[in-house]
């Protein structure tokens, strides 16, 4: 009850034992190894199209405290991410599939969204109770059981917590996040029915990749992740106001 608290725009109650600069500073900290191990992008037209972007993300998103910094990397992989306190990285290799500003919004509204929804200390907050539950669980066992019925019980318990806990829980956080990012890349002045479109690109280039069973992905399915962008759409287009001729 302590730990409760709620996201911003969807409402949603979240389990958070996290203080905000203590995730903050965990990003911070995280943000300077990653940019330690990753070259910055030398491309200064892309560059300042992330810092515009992310910038008018920024402005309409509702996190105190925050130290946004936006990040262009040289890397070929298809990626963004997202670090609590406004830490966002993105990958030059997705620049392919966002193909303008309005795609770019989709993917920082989105990484945004997970900042001001702290899902970084929602999930370390998750990890505590599992590891808690965990604990228990093996001592009360291994005072009843031998050390192999020991063993096996807490190898289920950690498969059981990934597949039935972890990975769906992940993929909440990805579907909220989508959500929000959708109000955000609106509220900046960027069409939200773009998202749809930088989503279609993506599932193009996945086509024909092996993958795993849906269920152990930590984002949404594709297909699911598009029809949910479209149910939230007529929100998001309430709250569209186009800024200049670069917008769609």
């Amino acid at each position: 009850m302590v730990g409760c608290t709620t996201v911003p725009e969807t409402g949603r109650s979240q389990l958070n034992f996290i203080s905000p600069a203590y995730e903050f500073s965990l990003g911070k900290a995280v943000f300077a190894d990653v940019k330690r191990q990753y070259p910055a992008s030398r491309d200064t037209n892309a560059i300042a199209m992330v810092t515009k972007v992310g910038q008018r993300i920024a402005s309409v998103a509702n996190l105190p405290g925050a130290e946004w910094e936006f990040v262009l990397f040289e890397s070929s992989e298809v990626n963004a991410f997202c670090l609590p306190g406004g830490k966002i990285g993105v990958f030059t290799g997705i620049l392919r599939y966002t193909k303008d500003e309005a795609g770019l919004a989709a993917v920082l509204g989105h990484e945004v969204a997970h900042a001001v929804a702290h899902h970084g200390a929602e999930r370390m907050s998750q990890s505590m109770l599992i590891g808690l539950a965990g604990a228990a669980l093996e001592a009360a066992i291994s005072e009843r059981a031998s050390s192999r019925t020991a063993a096996a019980a807490a190898a289920a318990f950690g498969i059981g917590m990934i597949i039935g806990v972890e990975l769906p829980h992940s993929r909440a956080n990805e579907s909220e996040a989508d959500r929000i990012g959708l109000l955000y890349m609106a509220r900046a002045g960027y069409n939200p029915a773009e998202a749809v479109n930088f989503w279609q690109r993506m599932g193009e280039q996945e086509k024909g990749k092996k993958s795993g069973p849906w269920f152990l992905r930590t984002h949404p399915v594709g297909e699911q992740r598009i029809e949910d962008l479209k149910k939230w759409m007529i929100e998001a287009q309430l709250q569209y106001r186009p800024r200049g001729n670069e917008v769609k």
